[in-house]
């Protein structure tokens, strides 16, 4: 579903001695070694049944297929996957017609802007907060349950929480009845999309769970069944290039991608900066563009710009929408742009960031690209885990502790 390549080789920084097959196995046997330990949960969520989310709603359905909101209330990890997915998948059919809210931080202007108009007898409610002590979440929570009345017997069923098992807020939610679910303490949120912080929130939305789980299953075995993987590689590529190239530049060729660019920066900034096993600074500044929106701006720095960027290219081979075509029109005075007339939107977009990536390797720009056959939750899938695979790559590289939060 995802093609991988890269022009790591050409670049003036790459020691083909560190990809042997020797030097990339000692690589993928201490992260195979970290999977293996439990270091963190997240490796094993495409495998997990799911049972708990698929029996609520199972059980809910008639419930669940009244409502007009939900909403998610939550911060950072407990939200941006979920957002990201969304964004990308919203196009499909199987989505449900509900109006997808958030409820991320305390500015009063966004909170008075998602909660207009909505009312609690048509909406779910979620609480996502893993200790249930983060201010923003609690704080958020507190005004929703005073101004929707949430705890009144007849308005609970509206409200559930996703924690750990044993935090403050499990307990609430024991206490007061409310419906909760759980997730493993070293799950951390910025890997959780996949856990039930991700899943049932997409579950109702009436995304396919299982193929978006397949989806990341499928990049799970490619990586742990080849020793030589090009996840690998390009790991080792980015570490070793660390102080050549201490920025790597998403650059993401459709609108869709925006909240994804989002979830990454997160995932790779909060996972890399960190002080490695000898207490220096270490880290890789993940900065996230929209092509071709961002070739009228960003595109000028990384071409003359200082040489200390790499760059991935994120594009979609196929769309699932009718296509849709610039019309042959002649206009006088704009005769130069012609040579696009009968061109699909979706073919421009293609060579748009053919002629950027071309571009960049001629100035010794390292480049690889992603790209999606077509956009559906497997390509999600394996997408999501690509990238937490090679934020764990990285992280053992650099010798730090890809997983806490000092």
């Amino acid at each position: 579903m995802i093609c991988l390549e890269n022009t790591y080789p050409n670049s003036p920084h790459y020691d083909s001695s560190l990809l042997t097959q020797e030097s990339l196995q000692n690589h993928f046997q201490k992260i195979l070694a970290e999977k293996e330990n439990g270091v963190s949960g997240y490796y094993d969520l495409p495998f997990k049944e799911n049972t708990d989310i698929f029996t609520y709603l199972r059980e809910n359905h008639c419930f669940l297929d009244n409502l007009k909101n939900l909403v998610i209330i939550g911060i950072g990890g407990s939200s941006l996957g979920t957002k990201a997915i969304e964004a990308l998948l919203s196009h499909q059919h199987n989505r449900r017609r509900l109006k997808l809210r958030f409820l991320e931080h305390t500015d009063p202007i966004m909170i008075h802007k998602e909660l207009k108009g909505t009312k609690w007898e048509e909406s779910l409610f979620i609480v996502i907060s893993k200790s249930g002590l983060t201010i923003e979440t609690t704080s958020l929570f507190k005004y929703v349950l005073a101004h929707f009345k949430l705890l009144e017997p007849q308005r609970k069923k509206h409200l559930l929480t996703i924690s750990n098992e044993n935090s403050p807020l499990f307990h609430w939610s024991k206490e007061e009845q409310i419906q909760n679910f759980t997730i493993k303490p070293n799950i951390g949120g910025r890997f959780s999309v996949l856990s039930t912080i991700g899943l049932l929130p997409l579950g109702i939305l009436g995304y396919n769970l299982q193929s978006l789980l397949k989806g990341a299953q499928n990049m799970s075995r490619y990586f742990f069944q080849n020793p030589t993987n090009e996840i690998l590689k390009k790991a080792v590529f980015l570490v070793h290039c660390e102080t050549h190239y201490p920025i790597n530049v998403l650059f993401s060729y459709s609108s869709v991608f925006r909240h994804f660019n989002t979830w990454y920066v997160q995932l790779w900034g909060e996972s890399l900066g960190k002080l490695d096993s000898k207490g220096q600074k270490r880290g890789l500044t993940p900065i996230a563009l929209i092509g071709s929106i961002d070739q009228h701006s960003f595109l000028q720095l990384i071409m003359q710009g200082p040489q200390n960027k790499s760059v991935t290219f994120l594009s979609i081979e196929k769309f699932s929408q009718r296509p849709l075509y610039i019309p042959n029109i002649c206009l006088k005075g704009l005769e130069s742009t012609d040579f696009v007339n009968g061109t699909s939107f979706n073919k421009l977009l293609q060579l748009q960031c053919l002629s950027t990536k071309e571009s960049m390797i001629a100035e010794n720009v390292p480049t690889d690209s992603i790209t999606l056959d077509l956009l559906c939750e497997e390509s999600v899938g394996e997408l999501i885990f690509y990238y937490e695979l090679l934020t764990s790559c990285v992280g053992i590289l650099l010798q730090i502790n890809t997983y806490d939060q000092p």
